[in-house]
């Protein structure tokens, strides 16, 4: 019931019954009621409730409704003579068995093939909204529905077509239906790969020409050949275990898979070049996002074995299109088989969509009777969960937290993102994160520091730049436990002015390889460290090494052995090539032994002169992030 107050709450006139408007809550055995104005609890109607919960005779003499759910849960839905229920307004088809649940609660509009301008006409007069891809949910939706849109359901995984900033500033819910369909889409990533071995579709279309061309379609064995799953979560997992039943050899490339589950299926993880570069079949389970997109492109295809085959079913913007017509014509991708493109509906005369050695389909990697339906459910579930106040697993926006916590610690949760994005980059091999351990240090007692939008923001930077997933307060315990990540807190006290919240935030992970070695402190860990001066976070310790550079732009650290114009060397190559220094630091061990370099820049620099760098004698490693 602690969500009652402010979703659940009316007032009665003293003429009115009870059931004079709809009340929407999750029912216990202790339940009872706010009423608007007051605070006060009203046990006799929780008294009901228990009665009307057990009993059918008094819910129909109430006007009572029981929703089932969920075993542990009951929907209770009081109404009186047709009053108002919520209104959802859903926006493209969805399978009859989410419908039905969701008529179960709310009075349904079934409205499709909306323009911008009817959406925005119609929103206004409902409570939430479920779309699939097609619907673009824009800032001026939300402006127009004037605040009475409280979510906004998406029927499937990806969420690009909702402006997330829009819908959090304007107090609406975001929810998403991420798990439905990952058979189907397993399925269809087995089915492009073994019809396009076999040259399935291009012998078709010869026969239906009225052609026997036997000998142009010989083709490929599936059996002890090497594939490649690029992207170790649902999906990918799936198409590993299928894999593996068609006697294939599979290896995996994620920074989040856990080891012990890879092995469990049968998979060795590797890294992404190694990956690449054995395979001969390489399947695609990426996220889009700014670090994959368009990670497949002339360079990473030249790294890869003359007459690899590619299988994509995940998102068609990881693969750079022209580059892969390139690398068809020359040879060195031999087939591929693709569901997406960067732009959906492809044109007409695509290249891609046109070449000989492509087989492709409209994006059917979850176009299943069962997946529909599963996916249906799974919105439905999400959206009555969250117009009833429940804070869903799968809600990505809306981090609930008090203004004046928020404001407080404001500067340091932009420096637990940046911990947390800068510890992900140092990381190296491919073996993935698997524990991650923030300490606090703080003169405040525990009662007295709310942490929790602190361990969701370095959640955030660590899982973001490589997921998909957006995460918040509201989902990043359960994303952080769905990739196996194992997110500990710690708080040392510090003596001082508890005025300020905090003094420094370590980020440590533990059990991973780093491609920078001198992060790596005296416990083994990749351990970085900050604290907030002057209102803008700093880095202020890199494994057992102190600096003192603030955490912005990107951040090139090197470390070298202690001597006169090391500053200038690198200064010099820097500004040579039209890179912009703001700030740099130096720390060391002692007089003319090691040093660690912090330079601040404000470009990316090119890889010649991150090379060029990496060539002076006295730099023994160095590493670039982009903060």
């Amino acid at each position: 019931m602690a969500s009652m107050a402010s979703r659940a709450t009316f007032a009665p006139k003293p003429s009115e019954a009870i059931s004079s408007r709809v009340v929407p809550f999750r029912a216990t055995a202790s339940s009872s009621i706010s009423f608007e104005g007051s605070q006060s609890r009203a046990p006799f109607l929780g008294q009901a409730l228990r009665l009307a919960v057990y009993s059918p005779k008094i819910s129909a003499l109430c006007g009572w409704r029981r929703i089932r759910r969920d075993p542990r849960t009951i929907v209770m839905v009081a109404s009186a003579g047709g009053a108002a229920k919520p209104t959802v307004l859903v926006s493209e088809k969805l399978g009859e068995a989410g419908l039905e649940l969701l008529r179960e609660f709310a009075n349904v509009d079934c409205s499709y093939n909306l323009t911008s301008e009817d959406l925005c006409a119609k929103i206004s007069l409902c409570d939430a909204l479920v779309v699939r891809s097609g619907t673009k949910v824009t800032r001026e939706v939300f402006e127009a529905s004037k605040g009475r849109l409280k979510v906004v359901g998406r029927a499937g995984v990806g969420i690009d077509n909702v402006d997330l900033q829009a819908a959090t500033e304007n107090g609406c819910l975001v929810v998403n239906a991420p798990t439905a369909n990952t058979v189907a889409a397993a399925e269809h990533g087995i089915a492009l790969l073994t019809a396009m071995a076999r040259n399935v579709a291009q012998a078709d279309a010869s026969m239906k020409a009225g052609k026997w061309q036997r000998n142009k379609y010989v083709g490929v064995s599936l059996v002890g050949k090497n594939l490649a799953i690029m992207g170790f979560g649902k999906v990918g997992s799936e198409v590993a275990r299928r894999a593996k039943g068609l006697g294939m050899h599979v290896i995996a490339h994620d920074p989040y898979a856990p080891a012990d589950r890879a092995r469990a299926i049968g998979v060795e993880l590797v890294s992404f070049d190694e990956a690449i570069s054995t395979a001969d079949f390489i399947s695609l389970h990426m996220p889009l996002t700014p670090s994959t997109s368009k990670i497949f492109n002339d360079e990473n295809f030249a790294k890869m074995k003359k007459g690899v085959r590619i299988i994509n079913v995940a998102r068609g913007g990881v693969i750079d299109e022209d580059a892969l017509v390139r690398a068809l014509d020359n040879g060195t991708v031999a087939q591929a088989a693709l569901d997406v493109f960067t732009e959906e509906p492809p044109a007409k005369d695509n290249r891609l969509v046109q070449h000989e050695n492509v087989t492709v389909t409209p994006h059917l990697g979850a176009s299943t009777t069962e997946a529909q339906e599963g996916v249906a459910i799974e919105i439905a579930e999400a959206v009555i969960g969250a117009l009833n106040g429940e804070l869903a697993a799968t809600a990505v926006n809306a981090p609930m937290v008090p203004s004046e916590v928020l404001s407080e610690l404001a500067p340091y949760v932009l420096l637990s993102e940046k911990l947390g994005r800068l510890a992900l980059q140092l990381v190296g091999g491919g073996g993935g994160i698997k524990g991650v351990k923030i300490v606090y240090t703080s003169a405040r007692s525990p009662d007295d520091l709310d942490t929790r939008i602190l361990r969701a923001m370095v959640t955030k930077g660590i899982v973001e730049p490589v997921s998909s997933v957006f995460v918040n307060l509201v989902n990043a315990d359960y994303i952080a436990k769905q990739r196996g990540l194992r997110i500990s807190e710690e708080r040392v006290f510090h003596d001082g002015s508890p005025e300020i919240p905090l003094d420094f935030i370590q980020v440590h992970l533990a059990n991973v390889e780093s491609k920078f070695a001198s992060a790596i402190s005296d416990s083994g860990e990749i351990v970085v460290e900050g604290r907030v001066k002057d209102g803008i976070p700093h880095l202020t310790s890199v494994g057992s090494y102190s600096v003192d550079v603030s955490l912005e732009g990107n951040l090139l650290l090197c470390r070298q052995i202690d001597q006169p114009g090391m500053i200038g060397r690198v200064g010099s190559i820097l500004g040579e090539n039209n890179v912009n220094v703001s700030f740099m630091s130096v720390s060391r061990t002692a007089p003319r032994k090691q040093a660690i370099m912090a330079i601040g820049v404000d470009e990316e620099p090119e890889k010649d002169v991150l090379r060029k760098i990496g060539e002076i004698p006295a730099i023994e490693e160095f590493v670039f992030l982009k903060l």
